[in-house]
């Protein structure tokens, strides 16, 4: 049977911290910290709205985009955050969890062969999304002297006529580090000098302490080469939201409409 397993995918190790999470979930007196999620429980305002909109009976498909409502709210919020500005209707696609999202970006850029610079430690899904699309990941090492921030220098040490994308995470999942504005700059102006595609993980931008989170899209010239993974809110434990240049944003939705339909119809409640 092992012979029917597609290669791309039998290459993809299982999730060692998801297998940390369920050894975590069968001892009582364990606080698990595998998995990159507040400590409570979704606000009590949000979830009433998310009832209240099932009890309405607000269960039917929505547009494969997300609902205008909800977009129009994610809009005006990165706007109001970091001054970038994105079209709801062009430019903006709610997924169902980054995973998604990011499966969704990686078959929409890549074609077989294609290299995505990925800095790690990561989050466990990156290099194998890259996979599964039939891109090749290019690990590159962060260590503690830089705060497990990657610098430009090594980014474009990496980079070769195959390189099609860099994917990064910050706030960082599971280091925690939050990229400096200086370091961000840095790393955009390599993108820009070598045309590349930069997937931005950001769904952690409001838990930073005492720094200031740099929106990568929000950087001069960054915008139409960057595609954002964003939650409505991951401090209130929601996810997720995609953003991109509306050439890549076609292509995404061409995708979804096979993989998951529909985002959710509850979510135009339960962000506001």
């Amino acid at each position: 049977m092992s012979d029917r397993i597609s290669q791309r995918v039998a290459s993809v190790p299982p999730s060692g911290i998801r297998r940390f999470f369920d050894i975590a979930a069968t001892m009582p007196d364990v606080i698990s910290l595998g998995i990159g999620e507040p400590d409570f429980v979704t606000p009590d305002a949000i979830r009433n709205a998310g009832v209240a909109s099932l009890q309405r009976g607000e269960t039917r498909y929505t547009s494969n985009s997300g609902t205008i409502e909800l977009r129009r709210a994610v809009a005006a919020k990165l706007a109001a955050l970091y001054g970038v500005s994105y079209d709801p209707e062009t430019e903006l696609l709610i997924t169902v969890g980054v995973s998604e999202a990011l499966y969704l970006a990686m078959t929409a850029i890549l074609d077989p062969g294609d290299e995505v610079i990925v800095p790690q430690p990561c989050f466990v899904a990156y290099t194998a999304e890259v996979t599964f699309a039939g891109g090749v990941p290019v690990p590159i090492p962060t260590y503690v002297e830089t705060q497990f921030q990657v610098t430009a220098q090594q980014i474009e040490a990496a980079i070769t006529p195959r390189t099609k994308a860099l994917l990064i995470g910050y706030p960082n999942n599971p280091t925690g580090a939050v990229m400096s504005h200086e370091r961000m700059v840095e790393i955009a102006a390599v993108a820009q000098k070598h045309d590349l595609i930069v997937l931005s993980d950001e769904i952690y931008d409001r838990l930073v302490y005492g720094v200031q989170h740099t929106c990568v899209p929000a950087l001069p010239g960054m915008k139409e080469r960057t595609c954002l993974l964003y939650t409505s809110d991951a401090a209130d434990d929601l996810l997720c939201v995609e953003l991109g240049g509306r050439s890549i944003m076609k292509k995404k939705k061409k995708k979804q409409i096979t993989l998951s339909i529909t985002a959710l119809s509850p979510y135009k409640h339960i962000i506001h």
